[in-house]
């Protein structure tokens, strides 16, 4: 199998014959042709199939409302005891809102809130205690605000409730996999996330392997969109997201990092979650979790130059006021 990975540019001095990523704020010339037998090889667009061509450039349809003509910021509020970064900062309900409203002030697009930590090690959480933490805070957000609100779920019964206290997007870190029932109520949501991992959070990160991580990423996630389209969810509804942390190495991570506009052959918009994670942590020295915002901004930035579209981050005016110094500097606004 041949494998096609877009090399994104932002310079203004755009070529010609350049074609916009993902009908993006990206565009390319050169694609990287990668596969499990052969070397990488740098190819000019007139070699690349045009149906290639057609699905790397097409864009990306709205999700829940949100266009793609910039990166868009989805505010992590994790509305747990047990969270590797925030858990127990915003698990009342008070604080939970007052944080959703200070990172509505600071940029955020979208609100991605979950009830359960899905850090290495952590417990499952029962679905009727993940609903009574997440559902008042989601109802209260709603009753104040428009802003698109995401569920970080892996339970049906859980996504079914959000949904029906106001949450526009479904996002499954189990990719559908975790519970039978997630399809059948992720088709009902205007937007759903498919993550790639290794494993459940409680054994992710023993001795996670792979072939080729960057390829076998690709292979699941597509199997993934795959199988949610056979379950009457549109690929044009669908984000996909690499996965970072979840199974993963350091070296794991930083290889995912390096080829990621590979992900947008898939067709789908792409979602980034590296937020004040453990490799930001090791590469960046920084022992604590929330020491690591400079780090983790640095790596949004690359995320937003690869052209992704959601970028998932705890410290959302920090990021914004980057990406916002980035745009302009690179002409792309």
């Amino acid at each position: 199998m041949t494998y096609w990975r877009p090399i994104p540019m932002t310079d203004p001095a755009r070529h010609p014959e350049a074609l916009p990523l993902a009908g993006g704020w990206c565009w390319f010339d050169r694609v990287e042709r990668l596969s499990r037998s052969e070397p990488p090889a740098i190819m000019p667009l007139p070699e690349v199939p045009p149906e290639v061509l057609d699905r790397l450039a097409s864009p990306r349809a709205p999700i829940a409302g949100l266009s793609w003509e910039r990166p868009r910021l989805m505010g992590i509020l994790n509305v747990t005891p047990d969270s590797f970064s925030d858990g127990g900062l915003f698990d009342a309900p008070d604080s939970a809102l007052a944080q959703a409203r200070a990172m509505e002030a600071e940029g955020a697009d979208l609100l991605d809130l979950g009830g359960e930590s899905t850090r290495p090690g952590a417990r499952q959480v029962p679905p009727e205690e993940e609903i009574a933490r997440v559902v008042p805070v989601l109802g209260a957000i709603r009753r104040h605000s428009p802003i698109t609100l995401s569920v970080d779920t892996r339970k049906a019964a859980v996504a079914e409730a959000a949904l029906a206290a106001g949450a526009e997007i479904v996002n499954d870190v189990s990719a559908l996999h975790f519970d039978p029932g997630m399809a059948r109520v992720a088709a009902r949501a205007p937007g759903l996330c498919i993550m790639h991992a290794q494993g459940s959070p409680e054994t992710m990160q023993l001795d996670p392997r792979y072939d080729d991580v960057v390829l076998d990423v690709y292979d699941m996630l597509e199997e993934r969109v795959a199988a949610a389209e056979s379950q009457g969810i549109p690929r044009g509804r669908i984000l996909v997201d690499p996965g970072i942390g979840f199974g993963k190495t350091l070296q794991h991570n930083v290889s995912l990092l390096r080829r990621l506009s590979l992900y947008h052959a898939l067709g789908c918009a792409i979602l980034l979650g590296a937020s004040r994670k453990g490799f930001v942590g090791v590469l960046g020295g920084a022992r604590e979790a929330r020491d690591r915002m400079p780090g983790s901004v640095s790596v949004a930035l690359h995320a937003a130059r690869q052209g992704v579209q959601v970028l998932r981050v705890h410290d959302v005016g920090e990021t914004r006021q980057a990406l916002s110094l980035q745009e302009s500097v690179s002409g792309t606004v």
